[in-house]
């Protein structure tokens, strides 16, 4: 039954054709997906999805180190002013955040650099500042920060505290402790969920579409508005995030192993291990050579 309806859905997906205008078609238009897949401004979206994801999370980690120390801090200033950055970006959505960052004229005209209450050295126009593509990385980085702060924080959280207060017997201080002691440690859990934020990262980068930034949705979106082939222009778009995801998902499996060496726990078996091991067990599950057949011209000879 179930082999049935994956045949079906195979069919329906793949090979049935519904009538469009005097012509046949497959009912997804893969001939349009394949026209568009590789067209240069699907590829230009997609660098421009991957810049994006890339600046946003530098800044999201970047973000979520310093607000999870300060959230560990002694002063307790500095841990409410780290807990009402965290309060405010986790609890705004992030649509409303890329349009207020697009719209940041409207509150501030001129952006000005000098002393605080004091004159000015240099003033800029915020309209000319602050690009859709400005205010999309600025607006994803910092709301990022807020997420990758709770990971970072429950990460150094997980350090045994006979870790810091041995380095502390030693003299270190308390960038060079966290530098060199508590984050290196704390990295076994802070990876797997940072993996999964950038994974989250690739997709919300979509949003900036709302403020007109040329990554990969707003791209397919601008073609489909004269060609009025919407669904093969967003199955375009789903490919190309499927394969970056499965990139991004294979070199989080790697960097796992990598600071996951050393821990109590059994390290995955890379694809090539686990192949080289099918084959050893292959080998082993072979019947060794059996004794003679009976039917062989030595079977009856005695040794003397």
């Amino acid at each position: 039954m179930l082999l049935v309806l994956i045949a079906m859905a195979v069919d329906a997906v793949v090979f049935a054709r519904v009538k469009r205008g005097n012509s046949l078609q497959t009912r997804f238009g893969w001939h349009v997906v394949s026209q568009f897949f590789l067209s240069h401004e699907v590829l230009h979206g997609l660098i421009v999805t991957l810049e994006l994801t890339v600046i946003a999370m530098a800044i999201g980690i970047a973000g979520g180190v310093l607000l999870a120390v300060m959230r560990l801090a002694i002063n307790p200033i500095v841990r409410w002013v780290a807990w009402s950055y965290i309060w405010f970006f986790r609890g705004t959505p992030v649509l409303v955040q890329l349009l207020f960052w697009f719209n940041l004229s409207y509150v501030f005209p001129q952006i000005s650099l000098g002393i605080p209450f004091g004159p000015s050295w240099i003033n800029l126009n915020a309209n000319s500042l602050i690009t859709p593509f400005i205010a999309a990385f600025v607006g994803l980085g910092l709301n990022e920060a807020a997420y990758m702060s709770e990971i970072v924080r429950a990460g150094i959280l997980s350090v045994d505290e006979g870790q810091t207060e041995a380095a502390s017997a030693l003299g270190m201080n308390r960038i060079l402790l966290m530098r060199r002691v508590v984050l290196p440690q704390a990295m076994r859990v802070i990876i797997p969920p940072t993996g999964n934020e950038t994974i989250s990262m690739l997709k919300t980068s979509s949003l900036a579409s709302v403020i007109t930034v040329t990554e990969l949705l707003y791209s397919v979106q601008l073609i489909y508005a004269s060609t009025y082939q919407i669904v093969p222009m967003l199955l375009v778009a789903s490919l190309w995030y499927l394969i970056v995801t499965s990139v991004l998902s294979v070199g989080q499996f790697y960097i796992e192993r990598y600071f996951g060496r050393g821990s109590s726990h059994a390290q995955p078996l890379t694809p090539f291990q686990k192949f080289r091991k099918s084959i050893v067990t292959v080998h082993q599950a072979m019947p060794l050579p059996g004794p003679r057949d009976a039917g062989s011209p030595l079977a009856g000879r005695k040794e003397r």
